[in-house]
This record gives structure tokens, C-alpha cells and sequence, in this order.
């Protein structure tokens, strides 16, 4: 049965990192009597993937819909992280109005900025919903003013500056129009939503119209378009056409689905207006518009901003290669990234001179670092190189990407950062004393210049700080940008490192193995305190003499090691080195393995 357009809403759900989004989703679904009273539901319905659970993020974008009294809402829940703003460009163009969430103590973040901008170009019906208003630091009526301000910013018409504001408690599933007032339901969202966002625009009677704005993959049927019907009706078994890039395919519909909660059900006929799921061919591409075979109207393309950011991934070739892993050869690896690349309009691989190595490149380094995390935990061993920013060249001039970043900090730290980010080429545009003991500095900042900077950032602020960077397009290139100092210390054997050699050599600089751990030659075991590199022998065990001198022995005192995670590692490497992801260990080492060829090479 296909659902009358006017009973249809199609709505984003659109804020920045950890504002309660995910969250939000959950309670909209289950508070409109979605599932039986005694049905066991999972928190957080809409983070399907392991990754997405842990880190408490939203990674790729996902679609479900519920029913209110006779109203079909389908939801978009989007990222909020900046490197996946791919997603977020072609989401919009499902969707004819969007939640802006905003957390009440944060106020709204470049993130916002990125995808509130996007969706005022597109004219879509916007409804602010302040979260958090139960925090204890919840500053609601600044907040409110700052959006405004961001509204206004942002060349927002006078209709779209004149807001319906929601205030809420997502966890709690309460939203309310005065924050004083607890009405412990979400009614109100659910009425502004029926009333404020309208039903999607049609042509009656007009040939079938489907922009494929999401991709996704079933065992079954094989590859999914996923879009919104903008005009005409389709039914499994219709012949369409697929018109792509640069080429024009006659598909047959070989099964149709539609959104139901947050899963996909079997239909027969979609119509004009709502959301739908076609399966029949496999190269369906983000941007192509499926359409009427006899009167095909395509549909502009979408056009997602470019990735600025690369990493070589190659074949893990060191000495405990293939211990963990299962899925370890070049061919393996590279029909990874192809199945990837499926997904993921946001991401490209290109080939490299060596058959066994590939570059992929990315938004940020965050999106690579989940790609690789997704790999180790499927069985991949893989060498990957230091993050590099991609430079183009226009008008004989070397471009480079840029970055807008907005820092959140307690004045006392104010210094430190202005100092790093200064070294780092980054120019600050503007700086806002909140008042509360902290204050909100923006910088224009080379892409590059944030490659190692968040670790660093989070030890120069104590943890307290907050940092969110967005892409702000291409400029002139800035000149070097000097790298970590320190040298690396490392192992010139094979072997198990012992207690006592790392007695003797943690006064040498900062240690990165424990007793036990097997070491390798080449394999980066410290970081040394000055800026060579140093040789050492970790292996090294205590000779045993036969007289014993009473009070001469020493007690061994280690050090605690803070072991290296992915995203640090990526930031700490320089160019000649590599980190070696394995489904149980993450370790640094040297390109160059061996030490001969190392003294060959630096001397030439």
C-alpha cells in the first residue's frame, strides 16, 4: 500500500559530536508506541557498528522511520564528526526539514556551523531542540542567543531566523517549550515535527524521479540504492533506468524495500515522497538518478567535497608477520578497500609503484583510523604510513588544504595553545572570553598543522580541553611545519625485552615495551630524550657472578608504559618510519629494517 505523500515527513537529525543525537533517535522510535510494552529494545538503536558503540560516535549515516498517530516519519541520523561530513552533504537532499540539536552547555560547534549552512542553502524547515538543559552548567538562554547570532551569520532569510525552539532531556525522553517545565513526554517534538516540518513536494502524475543518496549491501539481493522518491511510483519487476556519471543502464527492479524502526522490510510498491531501498544492479553510485525509461528526467548529481588527507597502507613484511592476523596478502587488502569504497563516497585508493602498497585517501586522519580499526578487527595484518595532507596545484601555485579550528579552553591554557597552534602556521581569526573561566578561540590552520596535535593538546590542557576542527577550503602552501624533535630508540635484535635492560635505558627517554614483550630488529621501542636515534639492546640480561656482595644488587623499578593507541601512534611516526596494525598488537618500527642498508641509504 503505498502512504498518501501528505502523511509523510522526512526529517535529519542534524548537531555536533555527543550532543545527544544518537540518543534522541532512540526515544522519538520507542515513545511513539513503536515496540510492545514487554519488548526487549537495545539502547542506542541506531549505532549498529561495534566501533560506533565504543567510541560513543556516529560514524556513517543510517535511516529509520516510526509512525505517529497516521503520520509516517522517516529519520536520517547524520554524523556530527567532521570527517565524515560526507555523509552529510548528500543526506540533506532526502530530507525536507531537519532538528538542529544543540547541547545547552556547549552552545553550537563548528560541526553545527558545517551542516546548519548546508541546510539553510537547501531552504530546509529547521526546529532548534537545546539538549542537556538538566546539566548543571546548562547555559540555556546564551545558548539560545548564540544560535541566533549563528542564524544570523550564516545569511539565514527573516522566516528561517524566526525558530521554534524545543528544550529537552533526551536521555530522559522529555522535550518541553518552557525549560521549567517538566512535561516527561516528548509530545511537543512529535507536534512540531507533524506541524513545522512540511510534507514533501511532488509532481502528480510525473514520470519516476529517485536521487540515490545512501548505498548500502545485502547478502541476498546484492547491492542497495538508497534515495528518496521525488516523483512517480515504482514496483518490484518495473524496468527503469540508472543514469550515472557518464553512462545510461536499464535496471530491473529485482526487490524493493522500506525503512521500518531501524530495519529494512519487503514491499511491493513505493510512492512519490518517501523513502525507499531498490536492489537490481551492482554498481549503483552515490549522486545517480533512477528514472522512467520512457521519459527520463535525471536529476543534477550530488557533489561531495574532496578528501584531503592520505596514508599508504601496505603489506605487513616484518619478522612476526602473519602470527595474528588471518588476512595478510596484497590481494586481500585491496579487495578490502574496493568493498569499502562501495560504501564510502568519502574515501578514494590509488595505486602506488609497488604492487603490494596502496594509498587511500580521506577527510581526516580520525576517518582513516576508524577504517583501520574496522580492519584489524576483521582478521587484517597491515603496515600503514604517516598521515600527508594532498596538495594541488592551480595557476602554478601549491595549494594546500585548510582548516577552521574552534578550541574550547580554560583561560590558564590560553597561552600554551596560541604558542603550538602559532608554530604550527595556524593564524587565530577570533577569540571570545566566555567569562565562566573559559574562552572559545578560533584558528585558520593548515590541515597538516593538526596532524599530532590532539594528543598534545589534551597534555598542554589537562584534559579539559575541547577541539573540533572543520575543512574551510584550499590556500596558498605555508612553508614547513616542524615535526616531533625527539629520536626514536631502537631495538638492534630479535628477541624478548627484560626488566633489566629497560632499568637501564628508561633514564635514556620515554619506554614504549613492557617485560616480555617480543621485540624484533628495527622495531621502535622508545622515544628517545634527544634528537637522534639511538641503537639499544632491550634483550639484555643480568649476568649472574658467582660472589654476591650484600646490598649491591638493586631493586629494579620500572617505569609505568602508556601504551600506544592507533590515533597516537599515527600522530607520533615521522615519514621514515611505520606502524604495524595486527588484530592483537599495534607496534612502531623503521621502514628500513635492517641497519646496513639504513647507513647506505642516509649516506647517499
Amino acid at each position: 500500500m503505498i502512504q498518501d505523500p501528505k502523511k509523510i515527513r522526512n526529517i535529519a537529525i542534524i548537531a555536533h559530536v555527543d550532543h545527544g543525537k544518537t540518543t534522541l533517535v532512540d526515544q522519538l522510535i520507542k515513545k511513539a508506541g513503536t515496540f510492545r510494552d514487554n519488548e526487549q529494545v537495545e539502547d542506542r538503536l541506531m549505532d549498529s557498528m561495534d566501533l560506533e558503540r565504543e567510541r560513543g560516535i556516529t560514524i556513517a549515516a543510517k535511516n529509520a522511520s516510526f509512525m505517529y498517530k497516521d503520520i509516517k516519519v522517516n529519520i536520517v541520523d547524520t554524523p556530527g564528526h567532521s570527517d565524515f561530513g560526507g555523509e552529510v552533504e548528500r543526506i540533506l537532499n532526502m530530507v525536507d526539514g531537519c532538528i538542529l540539536l544543540c547541547d545547552a552547555s556547549e552552545g553550537p560547534l563548528p560541526q553545527t556551523r558545517f551542516v546548519l549552512k548546508k541546510a539553510l542553502e537547501g531552504g530546509k524547515k529547521v526546529i532548534v531542540c537545546i539538549n542537556k538543559i538538566d546539566r548543571s552548567d546548562a547555559r540555556i538562554q546564551e545558548v539560545h542567543n548564540e544560535l541566533f547570532d549563528l542564524f544570523i551569520d550564516l545569511d539565514a532569510t527573516e522566516e528561517q531566523c524566526d525558530f521554534h525552539t524545543i528544550y529537552a532531556v533526551a536521555r530522559e525522553g522529555m522535550a518541553t517549550l518552557d525549560p521549567a517545565v517538566n512535561t516527561g513526554s516528548l509530545e511537543v517534538l512529535y507536534d512540531a515535527i507533524v506541524n513545522l516540518i512540511p510534507p514533501p513536494v511532488i509532481e502528480e502524475n510525473a514520470p519516476l524521479q529517485v536521487m540515490v543518496s545512501n548505498i548500502s549491501y545485502n547478502d541476498y539481493v546484492g547491492r542497495l540504492a538508497i534515495g528518496r522518491m521525488r516523483a512517480g511510483t515504482i514496483k518490484v519487476g518495473d524496468e527503469v533506468l540508472c543514469v550515472q556519471a557518464n553512462a545510461q543502464k536499464k535496471v530491473k527492479v529485482s526487490a524493493l524495500f522500506q525503512y521500518k524502526v531501524n530495519s529494512q522490510v519487503p514491499a511491493q510498491e513505493v510512492g512519490a515522497g518517501d523513502m525507499v531501498v531498490i536492489a537490481g544492479m551492482e554498481d549503483f553510485t552515490i549522486g545517480d538518478t533512477i528514472t522512467s525509461v520512457l521519459d527520463p528526467r535525471p536529476l543534477p548529481r550530488i557533489r561531495v567535497e574532496e578528501p584531503t588527507v592520505g596514508m599508504v597502507f601496505s603489506v605487513n613484511n616484518g619478522p612476526f608477520a602473519g602470527l595474528d592476523g588471518k588476512n595478510v596478502t596484497s590481494r586481500k587488502i585491496i579487495d578490502r578497500l574496493e568493498r569499502e569504497l562501495l560504501y564510502n563516497v568519502a574515501i578514494r585508493v590509488e595505486k602506488t609503484d609497488s604492487t603490494d602498497a596502496f594509498k587511500v585517501i580521506g577527510r581526516g586522519e580520525l576517518q582513516l583510523g576508524v577504517l583501520i580499526e574496522q580492519m584489524r578487527r576483521e582478521n587484517f595484518e597491515l603496515l600503514v604510513s604517516k598521515p600527508t595532507v594532498v596538495f594541488k596545484e592551480e595557476n602554478h601555485k601549491k595549494m594546500e588544504p585548510m582548516e577552521i579550528a574552534v578550541i574550547d579552553i580554560e583561560d590558564a591554557y590560553v597561552g600554551a595553545v596560541t604558542e603550538k597552534l602559532g608554530k604550527r602556521k595556524g593564524v587565530m581569526t577570533n577569540m571570545v572570553q566566555k567569562g565562566s573561566g573559559r574562552t572559545r578561540l578560533e584558528f585558520r590552520i593548515p590541515s597538516r598543522g593538526l596532524i599530532g596535535y590532539r594528543s598534545e593538546f589534551l597534555t598542554d590542557t589537562r584534559g579539559t580541553g575541547l577541539l573540533n576542527t572543520q575543512f574551510d577550503g584550499w590556500d596558498d602552501y605555508r612553508g614547513e611545519i616542524e615535526h616531533r624533535m625527539n629520536g626514536a630508540m631502537i631495538s638492534d635484535r630479535k628477541g624478548m625485552a627484560t626488566s633489566y635492560a629497560i632499568w637501564n635505558l628508561q633514564e635514556r627517554g620515554v619506554m614504549m615495551v613492557e617485560h616480555g614483550d617480543e621485540v624484533y630488529e628495527g622495531m621502535i621501542v622508545g622515544e628517545h630524550a634527544k634528537e637522534n636515534d639511538l641503537e639499544v639492546n632491550i634483550t639484555r640480561e643480568k649476568k649472574l657472578s658467582n660472589v654476591r656482595a650484600s646490598g649491591s644488587d638493586e631493586a629494579i623499578r620500572l617505569v609505568p608504559v602508556k601504551k600506544f593507541t592507533l590515533e597516537r601512534a599515527m600522530e607520533w611516526i615521522k615519514e621514515s618510519e611505520l606502524i604495524e596494525v595486527t588484530p592483537k598488537h599495534i607496534r612502531l618500527r623503521l621502514r628500513e629494517l635492517d641497519p646496513h642498508k639504513r647507513a647506505k641509504a642516509s649516506k647517499e
